[in-house]
C-alpha cells in the first residue's frame, strides 16, 4: 500500500505540469496533500508494527489497534468537506466557522442545509481517471466535490 500510495503521488505531481489553469492545480495540490497524509499514516502504522514484533512497547498494540482504525476511516476531499449538526442546525464547509442554517420569516421555520454535488470528470480533467484508479487500488476514497446552497 505504501508504494501503490507514492507511486500515485509521483503519477499527480507528474499530471500537474499539464495543468492550465488554478483551479486544475488546486486540485492536484490538493490530492498531493491527501496522498502524503496517507503516506505519513502508513509509516506510523509499519512503525507500531515493528514494535509490537519486537515486544519493545507495551502500549504498541493498543495504539496499532487505533491508527489502524483511524486508517481505515481514511478519505481524501479534493474541494469541499461539509460538517451538519442536526442538534444546533449549524453547518460549517472546510473546517471554517459554523454557520446557522435556520430561517424565518412570515412564512415560517425553514432549516436550509447546504448539499455536495460531484465535480463531473470534465471539471476533474485529467484527474478523473487517477482519482478513479486510487479508490479501486488502495480503497482509499477520494471525494470530488463541492458544497451548494440551495
Amino acid at each position: 500500500l505504501y508504494a501503490k500510495l507514492a507511486g500515485f503521488r509521483l503519477v499527480v505531481l507528474a499530471n500537474r505540469f499539464g495543468c492550465d489553469t488554478d483551479f486544475s492545480r488546486e486540485l492536484h495540490d490538493r490530492l498531493i496533500e491527501g496522498l502524503e497524509a496517507a503516506v505519513a499514516r502508513i509509516q506510523v502504522i509499519m512503525t507500531l508494527e515493528r514494535r509490537v514484533f519486537t515486544g519493545e512497547d507495551e502500549f504498541a498494540e493498543y495504539q496499532l489497534q487505533g491508527e489502524t482504525e483511524i486508517f481505515g476511516r481514511f478519505t481524501i476531499n479534493l474541494l469541499d468537506d461539509l460538517d451538519i449538526d442536526l442538534d444546533t442546525c449549524e453547518y460549517r464547509i472546510n473546517s471554517r466557522g459554523w454557520t446557522n442554517a435556520v430561517a424565518a420569516d412570515d412564512g415560517g421555520v425553514e432549516v436550509n442545509f447546504p448539499t455536495l454535488v460531484r465535480l463531473t470528470d470534465d471539471e476533474l480533467g485529467t484527474l478523473a481517471p487517477i482519482v478513479k484508479q486510487i479508490t479501486q487500488k488502495t480503497g482509499i476514497p477520494v471525494h470530488a466535490v463541492r458544497a451548494v446552497q440551495c
